[in-house]
């Protein structure tokens, strides 16, 4: 988020202090309901989310809060771990506190189970419901046969909240994020906020609370509208628990989303943040790109085609190998971004262009060993966030720079230059070039040492 959200507190009856943001201005006021032990003042340090609660803010006047005993709330004495009567009542502090009468309820996987009883006990209070990846109860039992198996239940709460349980083969985000799991700076974040959120003791009460709470009862009692989306491939929570939500909750409208992340945030979720949308507002406007300043470094090697007839497609693909291992290591070591290959060669951006610059070198020379000539070109400027990929105006100016690049050449354009003054990097002017689809002719020069 651009600036962190004030954190304020509400008092409940029994006088504990429960935390809570508000992020929004709009007249939609909703009350978060989340299933993660996560503190509040962890949740716009994940990209991801961060991105994710924008949108949602767009539209609402967001409240996030973390109940008693996890992150910035009053801690409780483990054999106090609190009922779902107890967590429900501090959601309800926290929207006295708000100077909030009514609010939509947005629960994500076990977090539903606190917003279906809200939903049913106090109707007054909730305006519609939102559930994402929810149940109504965990375990299998005879009358509810889509249940985990008690038994791994059991394991599953012992093995998931050690403070090893990686090192000792259990690793929630393979399970809960699949997509993200081999993401370090994502892994760092999961763990770290997770740490924060609860101690192990703590995480282990909480997760036999949820696991072992069963609301199926009130279902028929809730009247708000409710949106139940579920995501068909995740392996946690499966998709039966959401049709079953939906079947027996008379104002429930069913969606099936594709994708297998337990966490709704992780992965596409634009498809999902449309249906929330129009839920809620009758409308859907889509996501506004995200834009940031970026370096953005187009390589490409040189003469491919050749290179294949010359040596053989095995060889071939051994060198390919080769130079992919070799351009991630010195992405690697200059803190870039590699967006994506293009076959022969890589998009990257950096947040700073003289580390953009000396990547492009050390790309090229690595290339070099291997006996490739790569060329590379630069741009700086203004670039659209589309989840994983990157566009705009600079994204094309990049690759019209680097097309124009001799074989073992890293071509800038004046921007880098101007903007890398005093680093120390010496350039050749190339002259004014004219770039294919772009307007005007642009000032190139090439890296000389």
């Amino acid at each position: 988020m651009a600036q962190a959200p004030e954190t304020r507190y509400a008092r409940t009856d029994d006088g504990l202090s429960i935390a809570y943001h508000l992020v929004g201005e709009s007249p939609l006021d909703v009350l978060v309901m989340s299933g993660n032990t996560l503190p509040i003042d962890a949740l716009d340090e994940e990209p991801g989310l961060a991105r994710v609660t924008r949108r949602l803010a767009s539209f609402s006047r967001l409240i996030r809060w973390n109940p008693r005993g996890l992150g910035l709330s009053d801690p409780i004495a483990t054999l106090d771990a609190p009922s779902v009567e107890r967590w429900v009542e501090d959601g309800l502090a926290v929207l006295d506190a708000a100077g909030s009468e009514t609010a939509a309820l947005l629960a994500d996987h076990l977090g539903a189970i606190e917003a279906l009883m809200l939903a049913a006990t106090h109707p007054h209070r909730v305006s519609s419901v939102v559930v994402i990846n929810g149940t109504a109860r965990v375990p299998r039992a005879p009358d509810y046969p889509i249940g985990i198996p008690p038994q791994l239940l059991d394991e599953a709460i012992g093995a998931a909240t050690e403070p090893d349980a990686v090192s000792r083969g259990f690793d929630d985000l393979a399970l809960f994020a699949p997509t993200a799991a081999a993401d370090e700076a994502f892994r760092s974040w999961w763990t770290r906020a997770g740490h924060r959120g609860a101690s192990p003791a703590m995480a282990q009460a909480l997760l036999r609370f949820r696991f072992h709470a069963d609301v199926r009862a009130v279902l028929p009692l809730i009247q708000a509208p409710t949106l139940v989306m579920h995501r068909r491939d995740n392996r946690m929570i499966r998709s039966a628990h959401g049709r079953y939500l939906a079947e027996h909750i008379s104002t429930a409208r069913f969606v099936e989303l594709p994708g297998e992340d337990f966490l709704y945030w992780v992965g596409d979720n634009e498809v999902m943040l449309d249906e929330i949308e129009e839920f809620w507002t009758g409308v859907r406007h889509g996501a506004e790109p995200d834009r940031v300043l970026a370096t953005v470094l187009f390589s490409d090697i040189v003469g491919s085609t050749q290179r294949i007839v010359a040596v053989g497609e095995h060889r071939w693909r051994d060198l390919l190998d080769s130079h992919d291992a070799a351009v991630r290591r010195q992405l690697e070591r200059f803190r870039g971004r590699e967006i994506k290959t293009t076959g022969d060669g890589v998009v990257a951006t950096f947040d700073g262009p003289a580390r953009g610059v000396l990547c492009a070198c050390a790309i090229r020379d690595a290339a070099a060993q291997l006996g490739l000539d790569v060329r590379v070109g630069l741009h700086t400027g203004e670039v659209e966030l589309r989840g994983d990929d990157i566009s705009g105006m600079t994204v094309h100016i990049a690759a019209r720079i680097e097309a124009l690049a001799r074989p073992g050449e890293v071509l800038v354009s004046r921007t880098v230059t101007d903007l890398v003054t005093g680093s120390g990097i010496e350039f050749e002017d190339r002259d004014d070039r004219e770039l294919k689809g772009v307007p005007g002719s642009w000032r190139l020069f090439a890296v000389t040492s």
